[in-house]
């Protein structure tokens, strides 16, 4: 191997050896044996266009050219778009899931699903970095400089992983590949001087050579950059790890993780609500908790995970509180009286986590009075939610692949006890209605606005329910920018559309401006029962509905977001329950965003409270009926017929240029071009051809190495004979004959019948004697940059040559 090939090939594996910092990012490291393929054919192709060779820059142009057309047949056709054609299929569809990607990576967690846009980024990702290298590397030729991509490729996947404990092992592998990389070019360089030089030999033999018997033991260059590089690993792996000080260096440490230095002393200050856009989004929509429950309004029981309960005027979370541990039987909720308590019915529910799901908080159906469930967990009483203890450093109890039992109480209060509730307690409407003093003042005067003539907290809290779900306008998208501090609440008033995010956070805020105690609760919504009585929760039913208090009643779900299939609690419909605006019966839908019926609505009357929460059908047809029919335009039928004939005519280019360079050589009636014919029919059989032989020899080789009959043999030696009189018969002789071109046919014919039929399609469909082509084409720019050459060193001399007669 030579020393470019070899540093070609060290090159590839510094990219992929760093390429593996990446692996942390995504659940599947499957998007890695692509990239390398594809890195693979990519420095092939500048490891052969450097062998030409081609200028620099065409070398590396030659290898982007090849990279974007193999990510294009890759990935080509994975985004869907609309488009049509061939065009559509490789550039638009490729751009439409890179930019699938980008979305992607923003709205998943680490480590995030391979989806294809996030693979697409990967690979191409890879790629890029590979061609930086190997054109500073291979190219250009400093392969130091080839460590600044590597570097930026590894920088990206630490700081985004947060390092961790395979954060050592992917510097390492890093390390290893640059050191290799360095190597490799050193040894490249010194070879082109000559021997190494360095000490003498330790041992001397009995020659005066100054050998030793086992050759000389000279102190390379190479092998001290060895010693060198193993030494600067060491010290970059080991002296972290030794000195507590540098824990947070380029190896990552670990610096005040969550819940502090207390074990499990109190609640942190977290914000879910990133994750929930990202999961409400989500593309494989991935089963996160199964459960079975005996509630007789399974529909209506939302698995709530936390409280968001201070908004400090940027964002709205979980106040730090102290924590208990878990009594057998939970304390009665906040604010629950004894009337309502004893009209409610106690449930159990079953649940089962996926192993996937690293929530740290427990999910669970609200009230909860006991729960059942092993590890360490903490209680809070205020939220009543279970959070994981600290189980070492920089380790918390989670619910991944937990099974549980939650006993809770199914609370049923009329709208009469609601509306007749007392004032709440000072202590709570002191806590729980303080608002930001930034806190624009449109949001309070929408508020008093909209429950204008309310007498009551319970009126009032209808009256924005409705506002945001029924008759204020608004529209639910899940792509929507969340937003944060106070201005992000009088935005969505303003713009008029968002996710359960906004609703909840808008209607909170709003209750809070008007008197009543409110909060945000993060969780699940009752998810989709299956044909064996269990109950699939998915990422997409994540969800934040806000939680008002009154007095006797506790903590009460509100919901204002116009999502389909969401159940809107009976208590919030005093004097007309038939129109509620979504059945217990449905189940809460799979997609994140509204998705309107196909089928034409089943009443032309359609109450709108059902219009605004989308389940109406009708829209949906109208759409179909204006996209559909008319089959492919003509456009399209073009581009797909074009694209039908480069894929049927690319691979038989060769033959043609065959049979066309057949035809003219035979239509001279010349021996020499006939000659050459002979030669190449038996070069595409694989008889390669032997410039030293003379005529008779070659032609002896070729009938033996043929197999060819009787026939076919004879023509092979009259075209020699006529080759022979034209190289060596005097002037005037004539040298050809008639049947010249019927010889030369024959010939070919036997060659291709003694070999086998691989073979035979082998020399049709791919000759070799086609690499002449290549060889015109180097021939031809060789001719070119001579010329260009010759110029421009005539340009210089011009310029050299002293001005005379001038001054």
């Amino acid at each position: 191997m030579s020393g470019r090939a070899r540093l070609t090939l060290f090159a590839l594996l510094a990219t992929l050896l760093t390429a593996w910092s990446l692996v942390p990012l995504v659940e599947s490291a499957g998007w890695l044996l692509q990239a390398a393929l594809l890195l693979g054919v990519q420095s092939a192709v500048g490891a052969g266009a450097r062998r030409v060779p081609l200028a620099r820059s065409l070398t590396v142009a030659a290898q982007l050219l090849v990279s974007l057309l193999l990510l294009a047949f890759v990935f080509g056709g994975k985004a869907g778009s609309p488009g049509a054609g061939p065009v559509a299929y490789l550039v638009t569809d490729v751009g439409a899931l890179f930019q699938q990607g980008v979305r992607d990576v923003g709205e998943y967690a680490i480590p995030a699903p391979l989806t294809d846009g996030i693979r697409l980024l990967l690979v191409s990702g890879v790629l890029l970095i590979g061609l930086l290298v190997d054109t500073l590397a291979v190219t250009v030729r400093t392969a130091a400089a080839a460590g600044l991509p590597l570097l930026a490729l590894y920088s990206v996947a630490a700081g985004l992983s947060g390092g961790g404990e395979a954060s050592w092992v992917s510097f390492l592998l890093a390390g290893c590949g640059y050191l290799m990389m360095l190597l490799a070019e050193g040894r490249d360089r010194l070879a082109q001087w000559g021997r190494v030089f360095g000490a003498g030999p330790r041992e001397r033999g009995p020659s005066s050579s100054g050998l030793s018997a086992t050759g000389a033991h000279a102190t390379a260059p190479v092998r001290t950059g060895r010693r060198i590089g193993v030494v600067a690993l060491g010290l970059a792996l080991v002296v972290p790890a030794a000195l507590p000080a540098l824990g947070g260096g380029m190896l990552g440490g670990q610096g005040d993780g969550e819940g502090g230095s207390g074990v499990g002393g109190t609640i942190s200050a977290v914000n879910p609500l990133v994750s929930l856009q990202s999961n409400l989004n989500a593309q494989d929509n991935r089963v996160v908790l199964k459960y079975r429950t005996d509630s007789p309004q399974q529909s209506e029981q939302y698995l709530r995970i936390l409280a968001l309960d201070e908004f400090n005027g940027v964002k709205w979370e979980a106040s730090g509180r102290a924590l208990a541990d878990v009594p057998a039987r939970l304390p009665t909720p906040p604010g629950l009286g004894d009337q309502i308590r004893g009209t409610a019915t106690e449930v159990s529910t079953n649940v089962s986590a996926a192993d996937g799901y690293t929530q740290r908080y427990l999910p669970m159906p609200y009230p909860a009075t006991a729960v059942d469930i092993g590890g360490k967990w903490r209680f809070e009483p205020a939220g009543r939610t279970l959070v994981g203890d600290q189980l070492g450093k920089d380790r918390f109890q989670n619910v991944q692949g937990a099974q549980y039992r939650v006993r809770s109480l199914l609370l049923q209060p009329t709208a009469v006890q609601l509306q007749n509730a007392p004032e709440p307690n000072a202590a709570v409407r002191a806590e729980y209605t303080k608002l930001p003093d930034n806190l624009p003042s449109v949001v309070a005067d929408t508020a008093r606005k909209v429950t204008q003539g309310a007498k009551d907290d319970y009126t009032r809290a209808v009256k924005l329910q409705d506002f945001f779900a029924v008759n204020g306008g608004f529209r639910y998208d899940t792509k929507t920018d969340s937003g944060t501090g106070p201005d992000a609440v009088a935005r969505f008033l303003a713009d008029k559309e968002g996710f359960c995010v906004h609703f909840a956070f808008s209607m909170a805020a709003m209750s809070r401006s008007l008197g009543i105690p409110a909060r945000v609760a993060v969780g699940f919504t009752p998810g989709e029962k299956q044909s064996d009585g269990t109950v699939n929760v998915s990422m997409r039913d994540a969800h934040a509905w806000p939680e008002l208090y009154f007095e006797g009643v506790g903590w009460t779900r509100f919901e204002p977001t116009p999502r389909a299939g969401i159940s809107v609690p009976g208590y919030t419909r005093p004097q007309a329950p038939a129109a509620q605006p979504s059945a217990p019966a449905p189940l809460p839908s799979q997609s994140g965003a509204v998705q309107p019926s196909a089928a034409p609505s089943q009443s032309e009357d359609c109450p709108p409270e059902q219009k605004k929460l989308g389940e109406c059908g009708g829209p949906a047809l109208t759409q179909d009926a204006a996209s559909g029919g008319g089959g492919p335009s003509l456009t399209a039928v073009l581009g797909w017929t074009a694209a039908a004939l480069a894929v049927v005519g690319v691979p038989l280019l060769p033959l043609l240029w065959r049979t066309r360079v057949r035809k003219r050589r035979l239509a001279a009636g010349e021996v020499t071009p006939a000659w050459l014919e002979l030669g190449d029919a038996a070069w595409d059989v694989g008889i390669a051809p032997d410039e030293a032989l003379s005529p008779r020899r070659a032609a002896t080789r070729v009938v033996e190495l043929g197999r060819l009959e009787a026939d076919a043999a004879a023509a092979v030696h009259r075209i020699t004979a006529a080759l022979e009189r034209t190289l060596y018969a005097p002037a005037g002789t004539e040298v050809s004959y008639p049947e010249l071109a019927e010889d030369v046919l024959a010939a070919r014919a036997g060659l291709l019948a003694a070999v086998s039929r691989g073979r035979r399609l082998r020399a049709l469909l791919l000759p070799r004697s086609a690499v002449r082509v290549s060889w015109a084409v180097s021939a031809r720019w060789s001719g070119v940059a001579s010329v260009v050459s010759a110029r421009l060193a005539a340009v210089r001399l011009r310029l050299r040559l002293p001005l005379r007669g001038r001054g």
